[in-house]
């Protein structure tokens, strides 16, 4: 079932780096990005759907096309889009209080509206988040696209770029992630996010208590501050999450003259609070320049 929706938010809108940031990490088979469009399959409550967003011409709003298998999930996985995308962050009072800091006052000015990418899965995000530790970004998604073609759920689907649903908590509790290429402690922890969702005792979800997710997470063998903050940021919508281990962060940091040790970092973040994500996301962005 087609299905067309406007998407709106409140103006600045850095477009071009949220969809750079999706691109560059999309999953084969479930994600696809390009200039000017992002597209992903969504796993929904009553079935599944394929999406693409589009930024609209001339106006404050992204276009939402979805071909659902049931119309009755719809406004489920416009929710679920406008999460990805942050479309209900307000800009200007985040803008305000971050301008604060003269450096940046200047990364904002570059940039303004840069959005902080949520995710449609929480889970989904959690196993990306472990992936992610300590390689690059293209070696995760790589690694990525290997759980997906071995246990993700392929579907019918109008193009060839968009096949397969993420993996459920269920479908990754007991098997050999290893044979997928990921280490040994890698996989043990994917197994015990997988087994601890799949029995609800974990909630990954922006409404979970931020305090005893954290509390959780950090509890697991193989998760740490940088994968819980991580988590925090993207799954649980913390606008205060900052992954201050993150060797980017510290990176960007150090070039704009501001304390690169982990240490530093986290006192000096302090006076970004409570928009620390943003901060991330500013910082990120300024390696690039």
């Amino acid at each position: 079932m087609p299905v067309t929706r406007r998407l709106t938010y409140r103006p600045p809108f850095d477009v071009d780096s949220l969809l750079a940031w999706l691109s560059v990490r999309a999953i084969a088979g479930v994600e696809y990005g390009e200039a000017g469009l992002y597209a992903r399959t969504l796993r929904l409550p009553r079935g599944h759907a394929t999406v693409e967003l589009k930024p609209a011409a001339a106006s404050s709003a992204w276009v939402l096309q979805a071909t659902l298998t049931d119309g009755g999930d719809i406004e489920w996985g416009a929710g679920r889009c406008r999460e990805l995308l942050d479309l209900d962050c307000d800009p200007g009072p985040i803008a305000h209080a971050l301008s604060a800091d003269r450096t940046l006052a200047a990364l904002i000015a570059r940039r303004p509206g840069i959005r902080v990418p949520g995710c449609t899965d929480g889970f989904e995000l959690a196993v990306r988040a472990v992936i992610g530790q300590q390689i690059s970004v293209a070696a995760a998604r790589r690694l990525a696209g290997r759980l997906v073609s071995s246990w993700g759920e392929r579907i019918p689907t109008a193009n060839d770029y968009l096949t397969h649903l993420f993996p459920t908590p269920a479908a990754l509790a007991e098997v050999p992630l290893e044979s997928a290429g990921l280490t040994k402690r890698q996989a043990g922890t994917i197994r015990a996010l997988a087994r601890a969702v799949a029995a609800g005792e974990l909630s990954l979800e922006p409404s979970a208590d931020r305090v005893k997710t954290r509390e959780r997470l950090l509890a697991m063998p193989g998760i740490g501050d940088w994968t819980a903050s991580y988590i925090a940021m993207r799954a649980l919508r913390d606008r205060d999450a900052f992954p201050t281990a993150d060797l980017g962060l510290r990176h960007a940091a150090g070039r704009l003259g501001l304390p690169d040790t982990t240490i530093g970092l986290r006192e000096y973040s302090i006076r970004w609070c409570p928009w620390r994500a943003y901060a991330a996301m500013h910082l990120w962005a300024s390696l690039g320049d």
